[in-house]
């Protein structure tokens, strides 16, 4: 692998991972590979190493990433994927691609996620809940068809388990406020993370914009507003140019069904996926929920601060084990 990537040289450099950074390689047969190399110095850095190996192999779809090969050695894991041409979602979405996907093209790539997930969730052996659906993670090949990518934060989830609590891994602004908070994970999380997705697709912007108006900064919040103005349109990516309304309106319908902030009343992706094709009629939509997105994290976040101030405030013989620390929440 050294030698397919030039000694892993800054030039072949095609980004970072959850947990590495990610070169191009090219191969004796002038083929090209993906080479993700990790620093597992550590047992968590092993154990996150020998857990994406373990995922990937036992998994097969036309929409996640091949692995073709991997190594462990003296400190180093290397894991050689298959290498996508058109390199991952974010950078098309958000980094002024010279050319701009046109509706059509970010319908599939939509639905080609959603049967990504529905794999991982509904189709494997043992259910396997991803935790870091992003653009980022949405790789595309030569004809832009998405694979996702990434496994180093998945989780095997059992059937018979209601949930997993687990230490918080993922990306903010993409993870669901019962994860954020209370690290409590279902599949019900990807969901959510697949519904900032869909905004992301449909908007071209970013799930958090701090160059945008306050009104329009946390892109789920205005979607949400703009859904009770019957403005839902408003949300459409000003590059896109002509698409089909009825489409888009269904898709945002979708999206927030997917965001909603009660993970129970998120539909699983099997069902989104039916509602996208519109082979079922669409779940109606609750009321606006009073705190969504990022603005439901930090408001949790300010409410347990202040909880925990007062409690100090309010008596003075207190036990250590009970106060939630700063840290915690971040």
């Amino acid at each position: 692998m050294q030698k397919a990537t030039n000694r892993f040289h800054a030039e072949n450099k095609l980004g970072e991972g959850g947990f590495g950074s990610v070169y191009k390689g090219l191969l004796p047969d002038d083929s090209y590979v993906a080479v993700k190399v990790l620093s597992v110095g550590s047992r968590q850095g092993q154990q996150e190493f020998m857990n994406e190996v373990k995922l990937i192999t036992a998994v097969q779809h036309r929409n996640l990433v091949k692995l073709k090969g991997c190594c462990l050695e003296g400190g180093q894991a290397i894991l050689v994927y298959e290498y996508l041409e058109n390199s991952s979602l974010d950078k098309i979405l958000f980094d002024n691609f010279p050319k701009c996907l046109d509706w059509g093209t970010r319908f599939e790539i939509i639905l080609g996620v959603a049967r990504g997930i529905v794999y991982l969730h509904e189709e494997c052996q043992i259910p396997i809940i991803h935790r870091d659906i992003k653009a980022s993670n949405i790789l595309l090949d030569t004809n832009l068809k998405p694979k996702i990518a990434d496994f180093g934060l998945a989780r095997l989830f059992t059937e018979d388990a209601s949930h997993v609590t687990t230490k918080i891994a993922g990306t903010r602004g993409y993870m669901a406020p019962e994860y954020a908070v209370r690290g409590k994970l279902t599949v019900k999380a990807d969901v959510y993370s697949f519904g900032v997705l869909v905004l992301e697709i449909v908007s071209g912007r970013r799930n958090q914009d701090s160059k945008e108006s306050e009104e329009k900064e946390f892109l789920i919040d205005w979607a949400w507003s703009l859904h009770e103005q019957n403005g839902v349109l408003g949300i459409v990516d000003p590059l896109l140019g002509e698409y089909p309304e009825d489409e888009v309106l269904q898709t945002v319908h979708v999206a927030l069904l997917c965001v909603l902030p009660t993970a129970q009343m998120r539909p699983t992706m099997s069902r989104v996926i039916s509602m996208l094709l519109r082979d079922i009629e669409l779940i109606p939509l609750p009321a606006k929920p009073d705190y969504i997105g990022d603005s439901m994290w930090e408001h949790n976040y300010r409410t347990q601060k202040e909880t925990i101030s007062s409690s100090l405030q309010d008596s003075s013989v207190y036990s250590s084990s009970t106060i939630l620390s700063e840290k915690s929440l971040l």
